[in-house]
């Protein structure tokens, strides 16, 4: 099964796929194949490298794009955008016994508080990896990863999903940023997160 959307809720030129993808093996050469087709160009030719951190990045030609991908259990989601810094992430939905302990000693006070007012370690647990999507994805986005620190950004519901409503300066304003949720199979969570280049 293959899954390609644009979105289109958000009215932005960016994009995200599903892969099946066998566990442990490379990721890149998937991400690849469908960043080469999206752009119309043969997968050898793709202009992908990686900066300082390791993050994926397209020069050339198709320096005004950007992307990014995530893998876990047996999928793969992968993003791409014009003119927008991108940052997506998936996990596979599993019972997590420590989610408390992480979120006690990653995420602010307020998600916390959050989290311990869910009727069931279910819901619980469905709330722990949709923040951990949403801040991984716009942290990816950014070009630091979690090393950055999940705490420096805060994310709340609202009746169209998380937002985010605080963060670090070093990240810009939290109205500069757009999170789409993503469930592109029953067993996944994801997020993808974008913001102009310009802001």
């Amino acid at each position: 099964m293959s899954l390609s959307e644009p979105a289109t809720k958000c009215r932005t030129p960016v994009r995200w796929a599903w892969r099946p993808h066998p566990p442990r093996a490379p990721a890149e050469p998937l991400a690849r194949e469908w960043l080469a087709a999206e752009l119309g160009v043969p997968p050898p030719a793709l202009p992908l490298g990686r900066d300082a951190r390791g993050r994926p990045r397209l020069g050339g030609a198709l320096g005004a794009w950007d992307c990014n991908w995530s893998h876990s259990g047996d999928g793969l989601l992968i993003a791409l955008g014009h003119g927008v810094r991108v940052g997506i992430d998936l996990e596979h939905l599993r019972p997590r016994a420590r989610a408390l302990d992480l979120a006690q000693r990653y995420f602010t006070a307020p998600e916390l508080a959050w989290l311990h007012a869910a009727p069931s370690a279910a819901v619980r647990d469905h709330g722990f990896l949709r923040l951990w999507c949403a801040k991984e994805a716009v942290l990816k986005a950014h070009g630091h990863g979690i090393s950055f620190g999940l705490h420096r950004l805060r994310f709340a519901e609202s009746p169209d999903g998380l937002r985010l409503v605080e963060c670090d300066p070093a990240l810009g304003a939290p109205g500069d940023w757009s999170l789409l949720e993503l469930q592109p199979e029953p067993d996944y969570l994801g997020a993808l997160a974008w913001r102009s280049r310009d802001s």
